[in-house]
This record gives structure tokens, C-alpha cells and sequence, in this order.
């Protein structure tokens, strides 16, 4: 494992952002594991999740916390780093070492906040582009992401299709359901509507972390099931043998949303979270690659795909990802799709599981030369 940090776009050859904006300079976060070989053909990227970051696997000197999908990539595993040269960088708008509001403007000497320029996930994949041609890679063998990671991969394959040999998207869509939006809004409502958010200029007294708390909370809800929920927590009270009719935490769930809540406020920044569930709402593959058509989105694709969804996920449900191989095969593309029986929700692909590891494993080395 390596952590390093890579910095491009300096003034005046800022970095040209769909909106129309520019940033620069722009640092990315990024660890890689593994070695490249001879031919550069075993780079696997990996695209993290909404509240991800670059650790993906392996323990960080940092109180040796476990990377995110530490089950599934490291020697042996379903993504082998005995194998593959595995990348993971932080997306731009982040707050684990990319640029992001939280990142000191050098025009101003004071963190950008909200005079940070809103991103989209076509922005991310630009700026992960622009590192995977510093490490010197003309093609990677497979982009890999779950989630937001998920949206990532497909902004991949058609934005860069010559440099896409396979493609592994799990729990994921080509854009939001309105449901999801709206999941997201009132999340970022809730920052919003902290004293301490202040418009965004937080950063040099107390930050908004009961709003930031509360849209944790949210977003943990759509991420789990109703089954999952039920099983681990049903209506079993919290240390306690009755109701003590205020507004402690009586439930345990209750008790696990709160705890949820307090671990993301020590990591995560609440701007951050404001400018990425804004990228995921924005991003529609049919309308910014397809002309409203998700056959013609994929139209210049060359990859090979495996899409994975999750039965009780109500977040990102199976016929989104049933949506996406349809496209796909109207384009004559070679796409495997895999509907995983699971209760544990949305979240069940960062979870250890002993079906997806084989799936993974199994479609890259078909994909390595």
C-alpha cells in the first residue's frame, strides 16, 4: 500500500468543470497496491462510494484503521493485488485529501466553502483521468465502484471507452429516482438548517455537526432494508426494561442511528457531503451521453461488463440495474448481470459476502490479457 497525493491543473491551465467554472491547482488523494507490469495491462481502478475515500484496502498508519473494502481487495481476494495493480484516489469535492470545500483556496488563503464551484461526476472521472495518465497507464483493465462509485464506472466507459477494457458496476444507476433525490435533500437540509453551517463558512469556529449528524442518519436508513432492520433491531429498547417517556434514545435503533451520526461527524466534512449528493443528483447518463436514449449512451462503449444488484435494495432497486444491461446489449456489448439474494440492502456490497468475491475474481481473469 502506498498513499500519495498528485497535483495537476496549475494556474493558468486551470481544470474547465461542466458548469462552465475552473479549479486549480487540484490535488488528488490516492493509494495504489500491487505492481504494474511490463505490458501496464493490470491496472484495476476502484471508485469510491459517497462517503468513501482512497484506503480501500489494507491497514493506514492512522490508528490502523481497515480500508473501506478491505474483504474484498488484498492478496488472495476477490480483487488480488498479487495480480492486478489496484488505484484508488478520493473524488474531487472530497474531504480525504482531494480538493474540496474544505480545501484552502490559494486565491484567499481561507478554506473555499461554498465559493468552491459546484462538480459533477463527469468532473471526477476527468480529474481521475488526469492521474491515471500521470501513473503512465493507457488503459485499465477494469474500473470497479459500487453506489456513486457505481455512477463513476459508467461515466468511465463512455467518456473514455478506449481506455476501458472491463467494467464491474454493482448497486448502482444511470440516474436518480426521485425518491433518491429527495433522500438527498432533505439530508442537505438538514446541514443547512444547523446554526453552525453559517452558509458554509464553518470552518474557523464550531462546525454544523448535528445537521451533518441528522443527514448521516438519513442516508444510513436508505442504505439498509426493512429485513435487515428488523432482524438486528426489531422494537428491542436500548439498556433499558421500559419507555422513559422522553426523548432518550428507548430503541435500539434508535440508539444506532444516533451512534451512526456521531462516528461520521469526526470524519467527514458537512460541505463535502452538500457537493457530492448534489454530483450524484445531477448525473443522468441518458440525458448527458444519450440524448435521452440509454441505448445511444453506451453506443461508443467497448467494455466488457459485469452489473451486480442486491434484492432488498430499495435505494438503487434491481430494475435500475436491468435498465443498464438492456442498454448494453442493444449495443451488442457483453454484459453479465447477477441479482444477489440478500436482506442486507443497499450497503450488502461493501459487506463481506462469499458470492461476489468468486463473481468479481472470476470475470477479471477472463479480462486479463
Amino acid at each position: 500500500m502506498e498513499a500519495r497525493t498528485f497535483t495537476f491543473a496549475h494556474p493558468p491551465q486551470k481544470m474547465c468543470l461542466e458548469s462552465g467554472a475552473t479549479l486549480g491547482p487540484v490535488t488528488i488523494a490516492y493509494e495504489t497496491y500491487g505492481a504494474l507490469n511490463a505490458e501496464g495491462s493490470n491496472a484495476v481502478l476502484i471508485c469510491h462510494a459517497l462517503t468513501g475515500d482512497a484506503h480501500v484496502a489494507g491497514n493506514n498508519g492512522a490508528g490502523n484503521r481497515p480500508g473501506w473494502w478491505d474483504t474484498m481487495v488484498g492478496p488472495g481476494k476477490g480483487i488480488d493485488t498479487e495480480k492486478y495493480f489496484v488505484i484508488c484516489s478520493n473524488i474531487l469535492g472530497g474531504c480525504m485529501g482531494s480538493t474540496g470545500p474544505c480545501s484552502i483556496n490559494p486565491e484567499t488563503g481561507r478554506p473555499y466553502g461554498l465559493s468552491f464551484p459546484l462538480v459533477t461526476i463527469g468532473d471526477m472521472v476527468k480529474a481521475q483521468n488526469a492521474l491515471i495518465d500521470h501513473l503512465k497507464i493507457e488503459r485499465l483493465l477494469a474500473v470497479v465502484g459500487g453506489s456513486v462509485g457505481g455512477m463513476q464506472v459508467l461515466e468511465w466507459c463512455v467518456r473514455y471507452p478506449q481506455m476501458v477494457v472491463s467494467a464491474i458496476l454493482l448497486a448502482t444507476t444511470m440516474r436518480h429516482s426521485a425518491q433518491a433525490i429527495a433522500f438527498n435533500e432533505v439530508a442537505r437540509q438538514a446541514i443547512m438548517a444547523d446554526p453552525n453551517w453559517k452558509g458554509g463558512d464553518y470552518y474557523q469556529g464550531p462546525k454544523p455537526d448535528l445537521g451533518l449528524a441528522v443527514a448521516r442518519m438519513i442516508g444510513h436508513i436508505t442504505y439498509l432494508s426493512d429485513k435487515s432492520m428488523s432482524f438486528k433491531f426489531g422494537r428491542k429498547l436500548q439498556d433499558k426494561s421500559d419507555f422513559s417517556f422522553n426523548f432518550e434514545a428507548d430503541f435500539q435503533v434508535e440508539s444506532y442511528l444516533r451512534h451512526q451520526g456521531k462516528k461520521f461527524v469526526e470524519r467527514f466534512d458537512a460541505n463535502s457531503f452538500l457537493y457530492i449528493t448534489r454530483a450524484a443528483d445531477y448525473f443522468d447518463l441518458k440525458r448527458q451521453h444519450g440524448q435521452g436514449s440509454a441505448a445511444k449512451a453506451f453506443s461508443c462503449s467497448q467494455a466488457r461488463f459485469l452489473v451486480v444488484s442486491y434484492t432488498s435494495d430499495w435505494l438503487y432497486p434491481t430494475l435500475q440495474s436491468r435498465a443498464i444491461v438492456t442498454a448494453m446489449k442493444k449495443n451488442g456489448l457483453k454484459a453479465s448481470f447477477c441479482e444477489i439474494d440478500s436482506t442486507l440492502g443497499h450497503d450488502a456490497f461493501l459487506l463481506p459476502d462469499k458470492r461476489l468475491s468468486p463473481l468479481i475474481k472470476g470475470f477479471l481473469e477472463k479480462a486479463l490479457p
